[in-house]
């Protein structure tokens, strides 16, 4: 895949996949749904530390999936209102991202030594998973942010 440098506006169709950041909403979109599968199917010792890492990722993916859908499709018409609600977007799923990867370290941290080796294991795939996602998150908020700036 080639650089493409960011543009000033929000690009529209199938420029959407060549863009930077927009391009990131691709692999958002992966490890968020990573991220929901596996603790859907994992089991921590707090249901309310579980249910802020599925609202988290369910939200962002549900997020990221339509500002996709809304790009592709040319909703945004140009304006730039558009990007300020991209900038705005990208900043609150970097933030609450981080805060359900640190959920989800701490409650695996505390369950390390009583659950069988399996259901560890996806607790561990689902941390890496949820940091890659708050990484992916926080370069596409960075982008997003530069060119709000220069809008």
């Amino acid at each position: 895949m080639s650089s493409a440098p960011s543009t000033r506006s929000l690009p529209s169709g199938l420029a959407v996949l060549t863009t930077l950041p927009d391009v990131l909403f691709i692999p958002e979109l992966i490890f968020g749904g990573l991220v929901w599968i596996l603790v859907a199917s994992s089991k921590v010792p707090s249901p309310v530390l579980q249910g802020w890492v599925m609202f988290v990722s369910v939200f962002c993916f549900v997020m990221s999936i339509t500002l996709l859908c809304l790009y592709i499709c040319g909703m945004h018409r140009g304006s730039s209102s558009w990007v300020t609600l991209d900038a705005i977007c990208q900043e609150i799923a970097a933030l609450f991202y981080f805060s359900a990867a640190v959920s989800e370290a701490y409650a695996t941290y505390i369950i390390r030594s009583s659950p069988p080796e399996q259901l560890y294991q996806e607790n561990i795939a689902a941390v890496v998973f949820a940091f890659l996602a708050t990484l992916v998150y926080v370069v596409h908020t960075v982008f997003s942010l530069l060119r709000w700036k220069s809008s």
